[in-house]
Order: C-alpha cells, then sequence, then structure tokens
C-alpha cells in the first residue's frame, strides 16, 4: 500500500481518536442503562455482520449501520461510540483483515457514529434511551425526527466518502469515478433505509430489545434480496464482457477494440452533457458494437490478409444486424439493438445497414460512429502510425455534417474532455485495433491495407 494511503489512514484514525476524547470530555459520565443499550444494539449489529459469513451471497453487513445509528439515537455519547469500534474490530478481526485496511474500516465508523451523535445533538436530538414514558417518547420524536435523519445521511456519506478516497489515493484514481464505482449502486438503497433507522430506534426505546431484535430479522431479509439483485447485474456485466472476450478471441488484433470504443463513447456522451444512467447504457452498447462478428461466417474475413472482395465486403457489412439480432434475444439488453444495429449509419444517410440520415439514426449510435472513428485512427495500422490529437481533429472537422453529427463534433471539440481521448494508454489499450468505423472515408484509399479495410 502507498506511503501516502498509511499517510491518509492514520490521519484518519487520530481523527476519530481525537472525536471520541472530545465526547468523553464533555459528557463523562454516562447511566450504566444507556451503556446496556449502546451494547446491545451493537450486538445486533453483530448479527448483520456475521451474516455474510454464513450466507453463500451476502452483503448484509453493509447494513450493520442501522443498529449503529440506532444506537447513535437512544445513546448520543461516547459509550456508542466504543460498541461501534469494538464491533468493528472483532469483525476486522475475524476476517483477518490487513492492519491498514483495518484501521481504516474501524476508524470510518467511528468518525460516522461521532458525526452522527454530534450532529443530532446539535440539532437538537435528546437521548430516546432517557425518555421516562412512551407519551413522551413519542412527542420527542416528532421534534427529534428530522435531526436524525439530517444526521444519518451526513454521517453515512461521510464513512462511504472516506473509504472511497482511501481507494482514489491507494490507486491514483479520480474522486468521481472511483465513488461512482463503489456506491452507486447502493447509494438510493441507503437513502431509503435512513427513515427506517430512526423507525428502529424509536421501537427499540419504546419496546426493548425483543421487538427491536424481531424487526431485525426482516430488515436482514429484505437485504439479502437486494443483495441478490445486486449480484445478479454484476453477473450480466461479467456476462457482456465474456461475450467480447470471445469475439476478441477469434481475431487477436481486435483485441482492446471494444472496451477502447465504450471508453470513448462514454467520454464523448459525458462531454455533450448526457445523464449518467444514459452514459452507462451507451458504455455497454459501444462495448458490444461489434459483438456480431462472433459469428463464424466472419471468421476468414477477419483474418484475411489481402483487399476484401465485393462479397467479402457484403458479409462484413451484416454484421450491425447481427449483432443486434444476437444481442435482442437477452431482455435485459434489448435496448441498446439500436445502437448495435445502427452504429454505422452516416450523418448524411450514406452509411449502412439503412442509410439512415441525420437525427434518424440513434443518439447511442452516432456516439459510437465517433468513438469508432477515433479508435481507428489514434491505433497503429500496417500503412501508418497513430494519427496525433490534431490530425483527429482536423479529421473530424472536415468530416463534419457527412459521417459525423455537426452538433456533437462541435461540443466535443470544445469540451474539457476533449484531450482527455488522447490520454496515455495502457499495453493493452494499445494493442492495433481493426477499428470497423468508415475511416476509407477519411484516409482514403485502400490499396495499402493487407487486413479488413476499416470501413468494414
Amino acid at each position: 500500500m502507498r506511503s501516502s494511503t498509511r499517510l491518509f489512514v492514520a490521519g484518519i484514525a487520530a481523527i476519530a481518536g481525537l472525536g471520541t476524547l472530545a465526547l468523553f470530555r464533555h459528557a463523562p459520565v454516562v447511566p450504566q442503562t444507556l451503556v446496556s443499550d449502546a451494547l446491545i444494539l451493537c450486538v445486533l449489529a453483530i448479527a448483520a455482520e456475521l451474516f455474510r459469513f454464513l450466507l453463500p451471497v451476502s452483503a448484509t453487513g453493509a447494513i450493520a449501520y442501522i443498529p449503529y445509528f440506532a444506537a447513535a439515537v437512544v445513546v448520543p455519547a461516547w459509550p456508542s461510540v466504543i460498541c461501534v469500534v469494538l464491533v468493528k474490530g472483532s469483525v476486522e478481526l475475524w476476517q483477518r483483515r490487513a492492519p491498514i485496511k483495518a484501521v481504516l474500516n474501524i476508524s470510518s465508523h467511528a468518525i460516522m457514529e461521532l458525526l452522527a451523535i454530534g450532529i443530532y445533538l446539535v440539532l437538537g436530538g435528546v437521548a430516546l434511551g432517557s425518555v421516562p414514558d412512551g407519551h413522551n417518547l413519542t412527542h420527542v420524536t416528532r421534534t427529534t425526527g428530522l435531526p436524525a435523519l439530517i444526521a444519518f445521511v451526513v454521517a453515512l456519506f461521510t464513512n462511504n466518502l472516506i473509504v472511497v478516497v482511501a481507494i482514489a489515493i491507494d490507486g491514483r484514481r479520480p474522486l468521481k469515478t472511483t465513488l461512482e464505482e463503489n456506491h452507486r449502486a447502493t447509494i438510493g438503497l441507503d437513502l431509503l433505509v435512513a427513515p427506517l433507522i430512526f423507525v428502529f430506534a424509536w421501537v427499540y426505546a419504546e419496546f426493548g430489545a425483543i421487538a427491536a431484535a424481531t424487526c431485525w430479522v426482516p430488515i436482514l431479509g429484505l437485504r439479502q434480496i437486494q443483495q441478490a439483485l445486486l449480484d445478479l447485474e454484476q453477473t450480466n456485466e461479467e456476462l457482456l464482457e465474456l461475450m467480447v472476450k470471445s469475439l476478441e478471441a477469434r481475431d487477436p488484433y481486435t483485441s482492446g477494440h471494444s472496451r477502447r470504443v465504450q471508453q470513448y463513447s462514454t467520454t464523448i456522451a459525458r462531454a455533450i452533457g448526457l445523464p449518467d444512467r444514459q452514459v452507462n447504457e451507451i458504455g455497454k452498447a459501444a462495448l458490444l458494437h461489434d459483438v456480431g462478428k462472433i459469428y463464424e461466417k466472419y471468421a476468414s474475413v477477419l483474418s484475411k490478409q489481402d483487399k476484401l472482395t465485393p462479397e467479402e465486403w457484403a458479409i462484413i457489412r451484416d454484421h450491425p444486424d447481427d449483432g443486434a439480432n444476437l444481442i435482442s434475444t437477452m431482455t435485459k439488453l434489448r435496448s441498446l439493438v439500436p445502437a448495435v444495429r445502427h452504429h454505422h449509419e452516416n450523418w448524411d444517410g450514406t452509411g449502412y445497414p439503412l442509410g439512415l440520415k441525420g437525427e434518424s439514426a440513434p443518439l447511442a449510435a452516432r456516439i459510437i460512429r465517433f468513438a469508432d472513428t477515433i479508435d481507428a485512427m489514434t491505433t497503429e495500422r500496417p500503412y501508418r502510425l497513430p494519427l496525433t490529437e490534431a490530425q483527429v481533429r482536423s479529421e473530424l472537422v472536415r468530416c463534419r455534417g457527412t459521417q459525423f453529427d455537426p452538433s456533437i463534433t462541435d461540443q466535443l471539440l470544445v469540451s474539457p474532455l476533449w484531450p482527455t481521448l488522447f490520454a496515455p494508454t495502457t499495453s493493452e489499450s494499445a494493442t492495433p485495433s481493426l477499428g470497423i468505423v468508415g475511416i476509407t472515408r477519411l484516409r482514403g484509399s485502400q490499396s495499402r491495407r493487407k487486413r479488413v479495410p476499416l470501413g468494414a
């Protein structure tokens, strides 16, 4: 692990320690009953943490923060922080996690609890465990519910942010990208669960530990179902990668092309201001844009060293339809069919398979058209070296309104994201790709080509 990461983790641990000390000095004496309440709630968190080891597919440990936050409301004092640290420490020890990671997880949870308690108290919250009777408790919940929800959201976001920053620092990756990759799938659930946390705390304070434990069981079950759905989505993503790898195994010369086109497509989509959900859909379509070439009829054409005959060109021009028909058999991918089928259409209507003109071609297909072309121009060919950024810009401008959507061209070339398309690539992404993109229109004759022409 990098020294910068170790320094960051040390700082987080120091903040957690100092925050706990400050909370203790603020209110060193806590009734024994409240200490017991904090301990009982954290025992329920242990049940959630242990489920990940007992069930074949589980992330129920991820909702252990429900009793952690409940403890912050029932006992907004240092015993809740200590109990959270003890629980997380036991779990980290059980998992035999690397010390630096264990310290990060324990410290981030301690800070999460400290923030929840601090914000809750500052906004007027009171210890639900100290309210003497049910009538008063009901009145208190009406006045402290909102402060509790605000405290939960801020503390949970901070906890997630700490972990993501550590990952970003250690991997030298952009913070935004790391945040999206690690928490996008669960952030909606986290926000929906926030009101449930306060309800759970109220049930514990009003009816006792047994009632709270009874409520905890179905919560664990719901989380298990949600995790199963997330795992299914991950499996679907892996199947897409498998399809692409199968295609690339047929012709190693194309290795990395689909993934680069995916990267370029998502960058272009962001450059023109599309929302994240649409960007992700375009990325999936871009990854699969050439999947039709997996069929056997393309094997001899893809491996041919000489210029293609008219008959072989006709075969190559079938791949958008074949790819679209293939993914249309998969329910989850049917929304990608138009983009895959029409990624070789041109703005002036001279493309294929249908010769769609202008905006009649799907936006995703028009974006993939850019990405496919850029990849073809920026990878090495037997007949030329990769084009420079200036040369690529010149070609896009020249083909603006013929091959390319003029609006996308204009937005892309002035976007701050434009230079990122030419950032240094990894060894995999630098491998020459087939780039099936109509670059014959960009660079002229096919006479010097020894492989499948780029216009295929």
